[in-house]
C-alpha cells in the first residue's frame, strides 16, 4: 500500500512516498480503508523533535493520529462493527501504533466509532483528537448549564470544539481571539469573542462577569496563559488545560482555590488504558454532531496524500483556519 513515511525527524521535507506492507487485522481490531486523516499539534510536533518526545515512533515510521474510512475487515472478537462501516477515530502515529498518513491502518476497536452521518469524511477525520480532548477537558471540569465558561483559543483546533461543546452543555461561553478572521469565527460559533490583544483580562472579567470571574476556564494555548486562566476564573472555579508543560507561580491557584485540570488525551493510546473511553467519547460526539451541536471548521485548503509536508507547514505557520486535513 501507499505510504508516506519519515527516515529522519526534522522539517516537512523529510517525508517520502514508499510502497509498504498492507497490514492484516488481528484480534479486537479493524481494517479501515483510510479516506482521509487531518492534522495535529502533536504531529508536527513529534516530526520535528523526534526521541526528544517519549511518544514517537521508532524510524522508519508513518505518522498521523486522526482519520476516517471504511472498515474492510474485522477481527476476532469485533462484534461492533462489520465490513462497509464508515468509522472515524485516532488510533495511530505514535509510540509502536503505526499512523494513517497511509492507504490503511489496523486500529484498535476501542478507538473508534461510526462516522457522524450529517458529516463527510474529510470533516469527520478532522473531529476525534480535538473533539476526545475539549469532551475530557470540560466534563471532568464538572461543566454545568448557566455556568459562565472561558474558552482561550476559541478559533484553534481544540478550541473552536470546546466553544460549541460548551454551548451543546447550555453554558453561557466566551472565547479569545486575536485577528479579525478569529474573533468572526468565534461569533459565527456562537459564543462572545474575546480580543485578548486589546482587552486586558481585569478588563473582560469585569465586563462579562461583573468582576467574579468565569466558572469554567478552558486553556487550549496554555504554557505562560495559564497565568491569565488563573486570573480569569472565579473563586473555587474550575481551570482545563490542554498546554500545561510550564513552570508557573500556583500561588494565585491557592488563593482563589482553584481547581487545574490537566488533559493528555494521548494517554489511552500510549499506555493501553481505558481505550474503551475514546470510543465512548466518539459515539457521544457523533450524537451531538447529528443532532445539530456540532460540526468541525475545515481550512479551505485541500491537500492529497503526497502532499503532507505542505499540510504540516500550513498548521504550523499559522497560515490557516480551522483544521487541515489530507485526502489518502
Amino acid at each position: 500500500m501507499k505510504a508516506m513515511i519519515i527516515r529522519n525527524f526534522g522539517d516537512s521535507s523529510v517525508f517520502e512516498s514508499a510502497e509498504i506492507a498492507k497490514p492484516e487485522v488481528k484480534p479486537g481490531h479493524v481494517l479501515v480503508k483510510i479516506v482521509a486523516t487531518s492534522v495535529n499539534t502533536v504531529d508536527t510536533m513529534i516530526r520535528q523533535m523526534g526521541r526528544e518526545l517519549p511518544i514517537s515512533p521508532q524510524l522508519p515510521a508513518v505518522l498521523g493520529m486522526d482519520f476516517a474510512g471504511i472498515v474492510e475487515a474485522v477481527g476476532q472478537g469485533v462484534t461492533e462493527y462489520a465490513a462497509g462501516d464508515e468509522v472515524y477515530g485516532c488510533a495511530g502515529g505514535l509510540g509502536d501504533l503505526p499512523g494513517t498518513l497511509s492507504e490503511y491502518i489496523v486500529a484498535d476497536s476501542n478507538l473508534i466509532a461510526r462516522k457522524p452521518e450529517k458529516l463527510t469524511m474529510r470533516e469527520a477525520a478532522a473531529l476525534p483528537l480535538v473533539g476526545i480532548t475539549a469532551y475530557e477537558g470540560l466534563t471532568r471540569a464538572g461543566i454545568t448549564q448557566g455556568q459562565k465558561v472561558l474558552v482561550h483559543g476559541g478559533s484553534g483546533g481544540v478550541g473552536h470544539i470546546a466553544l460549541q461543546l460548551a454551548r451543546h452543555f447550555k453554558a453561557q461561553v466566551f472565547a479569545t481571539g486575536g485577528g479579525d478572521r478569529q474573533l468572526a469565527l468565534i461569533e459565527k460559533l456562537g459564543a462572545t469573542a474575546i480580543n485578548y490583544k486589546t482587552e486586558p483580562v481585569a478588563g473582560y472579567v469585569d465586563k462579562h462577569t461583573d468582576g467574579a470571574g468565569f466558572d469554567l476556564v478552558f486553556d487550549s494555548v496554555g504554557g505562560l496563559n495559564l497565568a491569565n486562566s488563573f486570573e480569569a476564573a472565579a473563586l473555587n472555579g474550575q481551570v482545563a488545560s490542554t498546554v500545561a508543560m510550564v513552570e508557573l507561580d500556583l500561588s494565585l491557584a491557592h488563593f482563589k482555590g482553584l481547581s487545574l485540570h490537566v488533559i493528555f488525551m494521548l494517554i489511552p493510546m500510549i499506555h493501553d488504558h481505558k481505550r474503551e473511553e475514546h470510543g465512548a467519547i466518539l459515539r457521544k460526539l457523533a450524537q451531538i454532531v447529528d443532532a445539530g451541536g456540532l460540526y468541525p471548521v475545515l481550512d479551505e485548503q485541500k491537500f492529497a496524500l503526497d502532499e503532507v509536508g505542505k499540510a504540516h507547514d500550513r498548521l504550523a505557520g499559522g497560515q490557516g483556519v480551522g483544521k487541515v486535513v489530507v485526502e489518502i
